[in-house]
């Protein structure tokens, strides 16, 4: 368990380079992929947060032979034989969603245990579709531990695709895993479409045949069984890299490196967002060159990326005008229910956010106020008040700021990097 952390930020100006973050998102893919993988899987870059680590126990309980390099390159070698009958997701929310329709591939009975915020997380889908592939569940009144027993067969299905973009992630991989003949999987209202990319992306690079139309059906053939060793080499995330974009575009300037343009995960939108509000933006193969200017308010709906919701928040707070996010009602099970979250701790600070309906208001302003905040536990929020620390009349003080751990250890390490001025406390 993480240390308690109090983090003190007062006002700075951003300057410097640093590189972005490893995706947590890719890395949780790479080693389920690698799981089911019959043969060697060399990754590259795997990430390094509490969630990645709760990835890795994960295969290691269903049976992969996992060794790290002194490089720390990770090898894996995927076995379809569990080892324990039990497996933790820790506070992963991908994991839990991913891996549980993996674990119900098996005829044994698997417990999915997880912590902290995941064990008020509704998995009722779980008992809804799970059952019509043949799999036995049991949950706590729609909520963890989920036991599930198996195996899933690999049969055609409709799925309410509003559900969790995270549980067609885990459906995906699972019934390609063991397609014997072409199968389809229907999805109605798919949320995070960038994230199903992301995980098409990534089956065709393991060798796997899967395409769709229109995100609405999934057409899944079946794959050669092959043992020659795949490399993988885990890109840069965008999630976290957002808010290192958002403290240069509203306090200085930055180059952040390692960023890939043409990348598949959905919180790149983050660019988009940082060119409307007049941010000056240099891309190149190198890296991103991001420069303060005057902003002003913007519109976004950021339905299928929920996750940019608290930078976004940081960035509107010192745009001109009022700034509008859609998509709230993905905000209610993260971590933290972030929408009132973000209303609360930046209310504290003399941002104004109001909520109507789908909609957030923030109205902009050119400072904030110190002020002591908490994190609630949520990693996002706790660098989304850090961020807008750096332009902050007297110290912003964030409570369990340890919550970074989640995916994004390193983070108050990069803000100094680029200038962030912060006094770390641990308890």
């Amino acid at each position: 368990m993480s240390k308690k952390m109090t983090v003190r930020v007062r006002a700075f100006k951003t300057k410097g380079t640093v590189c972005a973050p490893h995706s947590k998102s890719v890395t949780q893919r790479a080693y389920a992929l690698a799981l089911l993988h019959v043969g060697e899987t060399l990754i590259k870059g795997a990430g390094e947060s509490h969630d990645d680590i709760a990835a890795m126990s994960i295969i290691k309980k269903l049976g992969a032979e996992v060794s790290i390099a002194e490089n720390g390159s990770i090898n894996i070698t995927g076995s379809k034989k569990i080892t324990s009958r039990k497996i933790n997701a820790g506070e992963s929310g991908l994991s839990l969603r991913m891996f549980t329709p993996i674990a119900a591939l098996s005829s044994d009975a698997i417990t999915i245990t997880g912590k902290g915020s995941l064990r008020t997380r509704p998995v009722h889908f779980f008992d809804v579709i799970l059952p019509q592939l043949a799999v036995e569940t049991q949950t706590d009144n729609g909520h963890l531990p989920i036991i599930v027993r198996g195996p899933l067969q690999p049969i055609n299905i409709t799925v309410d695709g509003s559900l969790s973009s995270q549980f067609i992630t885990g459906l995906l991989i699972s019934l390609a895993s063991v397609a014997k003949e072409p199968l389809t999987l229907t999805v109605s209202d798919l949320k995070s479409k960038p994230y199903i990319e992301l995980t098409l992306d990534m089956l065709s690079r393991f060798g796997y045949n899967v395409s769709t139309h229109n995100y609405e059906t999934f057409q899944i053939l079946p794959k050669a069984e092959s043992t020659e060793k795949i490399d993988f080499e885990v890109e840069a995330d965008w999630s976290g890299a957002a808010f290192l974009l958002v403290a240069a575009a509203i306090s200085g300037k930055a180059f952040i490196k390692g960023l890939r343009v043409d990348s598949f995960q959905a919180d790149k939108a983050i660019i988009d967002v940082l060119k409307s509000v007049g941010a000056e933006i240099s891309v190149s193969p190198k890296g991103i060159k991001i420069k303060r200017a005057d902003l002003n308010a913007f519109n976004f709906d950021a339905t299928d990326c929920p996750d940019l919701f608290p930078p976004l928040v940081a960035l509107a707070s010192f745009c001109n005008g009022k700034s509008t996010i859609k998509g709230v009602h993905r905000l209610k099970h993260k971590e933290s229910d972030r929408g009132q979250t973000l209303q609360e701790e930046f209310g504290k600070l003399g941002v104004q956010i109001t909520m109507h309906g789908d909609e957030m208001y923030i109205v902009g302003q050119p400072y904030i106020n110190g002020g002591k905040v908490h994190s609630h536990n949520d990693h996002r929020i706790a660098m989304a008040l850090a961020v807008s620390a750096s332009r902050s009349i007297g110290n912003v003080v964030i409570g369990d700021a340890q919550a970074i751990n989640k995916s994004y250890p390193d983070f108050f390490k990069d803000l100094k990097k680029i200038g962030g001025k912060l006094k770390i406390k641990n308890k």
